[in-house]
């Protein structure tokens, strides 16, 4: 007998859809290029909060949206491999491919942060580093975009696979958040709650727009400026000494 339980809280549902919105909009914007290489830098943007989000969700989300819920420890994976494992969330090598896109995704952001085409685009912590390394961090951006492209695949032949072969329905459940489980595995989900939602949110927009307005580059020059300015301050004293 099966029962119809809530699996996949409304935060995950929304971060999930506006993920594959986004890196969409990447992905069409950075092959584009020219006058659409800003569009790509704040499409990223947008991936990086996400991302964030997810995070902090990872930890404070309901049941099935926790990392602890469905790491896939290799115990976990062998079990699945043998026919042997059970549960309601992310099956053992679900919770593999997830990691993998969330892992690839954050090292595409991280290293498109710091890029550049030599022409018009420069990411917004471009200036905290020189330009060899910025060129080297846009060959690995590059790179791994093809990573990230593979996994893309894998991921949606995966989908239809087990709704083809399996019979098993992956996109309904992320859509309604609802899904058909056998009673016995049928464990409430706890956790929703809109402050905590409110809160991940907030800190994602706030880390954001402290990236996208170019302050980690002032914090550091105005350190860089004050230590200059007390190192100058330092090299007159002995001179005021001598008088």
């Amino acid at each position: 007998m099966t029962v119809k339980v809530k699996v996949w809280d409304l935060p995950l549902r929304l971060f999930h859809w506006s993920l594959v919105l986004a890196v969409t909009a990447a992905i069409v914007t950075g092959e584009i290029g020219g006058a659409w290489a800003d569009w790509h830098g704040r499409a990223g943007l947008l991936v990086l909060g996400l991302l964030v989000f997810r995070l902090i969700w990872g930890f404070v989300g309901s049941t099935h949206a926790r990392f602890a819920s469905f790491f896939p420890t290799p115990s976990k994976v062998l079990g699945y491999l043998r026919g042997a494992w059970q549960g309601v969330g992310h099956n053992p090598l679900g919770a593999l491919s997830v990691l993998a896109l969330l892992t690839i995704l954050a090292l595409q952001v991280g290293t498109g942060l710091f890029a550049n085409d030599d022409i018009t685009f420069e990411g917004p912590l471009f200036h905290l580093i020189d330009k060899d390394l910025s060129d080297k961090l846009t060959g690995w951006h590059a790179r791994i975009f093809w990573g990230l492209v593979s996994l893309l695949g894998l991921h949606i032949a995966s989908i239809v696979f087990y709704a083809r072969v399996k019979k098993h329905n992956l996109v309904g459940p992320m859509l309604t958040g609802h899904k058909e489980v056998p009673k016995a595995l049928a464990t409430p989900s706890e956790g929703h709650g809109l402050g905590r939602f409110v809160t991940a949110s907030a800190l994602s927009g706030v880390l954001v727009w402290t990236v996208a307005n170019g302050l980690p580059e002032r914090l550091i020059n105005s350190i860089n400026a004050n230590a200059a300015s007390v190192d100058a301050e330092e090299a007159e004293e002995p001179e005021s000494a001598a008088f």
